[in-house]
């Protein structure tokens, strides 16, 4: 025999408490993975590290960029290309590569030429 059979109205009550609490546990986690304006949600953020992983592969791939001197970070799709290139016409090669990658909404570029 269990305490729910005893006819015990505040054995019923603590269960309903219980799933009260647990329903609202549940939903709180399930908010903190939502993204904002100026924070990422879980999925956003690995899709962006996965974006630029491809930029800098596909500028890396390039001959005529020095990659090691330009950085490359992703938010919510949108790519920000920054560091310093010899010639205004390798600043645009890298903006056109980082447009190509499947994924980028859009680039902002703020390569230094030098």
């Amino acid at each position: 025999m269990s305490l729910a059979d005893t006819g015990d109205d505040s054995v019923e009550n603590y269960m309903n408490i219980f799933k009260i609490i647990l329903c609202t546990l549940l939903l709180a986690s399930l908010m903190s993975c939502a993204g904002t304006d100026t924070k990422q949600s879980t999925g956003q953020y690995v899709d962006d590290s996965a974006i630029t992983a491809k930029v800098k592969a596909a500028i890396f791939d390039e001959d005529s960029l020095k990659s090691r001197q330009i950085n490359v970070e992703t938010f919510k799709g949108v790519v920000q290309l920054s560091g310093f290139v010899d010639s205004p016409r390798n600043s645009s090669k890298a903006e056109q590569i980082a447009r190509d990658v499947d994924g980028v909404k859009s680039v902002i570029n703020n390569i230094v030429v030098k």
